[in-house]
């Protein structure tokens, strides 16, 4: 990889704007959670640990304007809405199962080092 014009360093590049809606939070994780197939709004959330109906819903959208993510309303009684990936979004799909698999094998290094370095500052501050 090298540092050229046209990189992400760019405040025009589309590299940024595309970092931009997927760092979202939840953004990943809601995308991941699609990627077996449509789900309705109820199941997102319950598959999701510690996601609120409200924030769940402004992902969903904020996904949708970007086109990554399809809502599907059906015509019956009671109303069913389902969620999917867009053939954009699921081009995302080897992507996150990279990033994914890198946090199943780095995930502990990460908060050992974060519980060690607070520990540190800890008794930095307390002197």
């Amino acid at each position: 990889m090298t540092l050229t014009a046209g990189t992400v360093f760019l405040a025009d590049c589309p590299s940024r704007l595309a970092i931009e809606v997927i760092s979202d939070k939840w953004a990943v994780v809601v995308l991941f959670g699609l990627g077996e197939g449509p789900r309705r709004h109820g199941e997102l959330v319950d598959l999701i640990g510690g996601i609120s109906r409200k924030v769940l819903t402004q992902t969903l959208r904020h996904l949708q304007s970007y086109g990554l993510v399809e809502r599907r309303a059906f015509a019956e009684a009671p109303p069913r809405v389902e969620y999917s990936l867009t053939d954009l979004g699921r081009t995302l799909e080897e992507p996150i199962a990279i990033l994914t698999e890198w946090a199943r094998q780095h995930g502990e290094a990460l908060l050992d080092f974060k519980e060690s370095s607070e520990e540190g500052s800890w008794a930095v501050a307390g002197r």
